[in-house]
């Protein structure tokens, strides 16, 4: 890995991350009517930490045939604690997942201004200004 890329490798998982947990919580939302669905959530602070240590959440195999698991897959997915379950078995609660889906977003939009700042910066050091 060259120094650009250690600059800026950080900042494009936490992009890809904030954009998995968005399709998430999305899920959840979209799944808010379906009785005994479990909404489900990702820790992006343990994600970001396997990430920076190597680990990447990876599975490994021990066999040629084993199926891999995509790169943009979480394998730590957690289900939520529902403060008020429904009858149906559902855990989804509308206002958390908005809640969550609007912080997200923000933290999202906060990562590429972070990353566009690197860019900018890196831009300047190559051009000696």
């Amino acid at each position: 890995m060259n120094w650009i890329d250690n600059s800026l490798n950080i900042h494009a998982a936490a992009l890809m991350k904030r954009s998995e947990r968005a399709e998430i919580i999305a899920s959840n939302v979209a799944n808010s009517d379906t009785p005994g669905f479990k909404a489900r959530d990702m820790d992006f602070k343990a994600e970001i930490s396997s990430l920076m240590q190597g680990s990447g959440g990876r599975l490994l195999t021990s066999h040629a045939k084993h199926m891999k698991m995509d790169a943009t897959q979480s394998s730590n997915l957690l289900y939520r604690v529902p403060t008020q379950p429904s009858e149906n078995g559902n855990t989804v609660e509308g206002e958390a997942e908005q809640a969550a889906f609007t912080e997200n977003a923000i933290r999202y939009q906060a990562s590429i201004q972070f990353l566009s700042s690197k860019v900018k910066g890196l831009k300047l050091a190559l051009r000696g200004e």
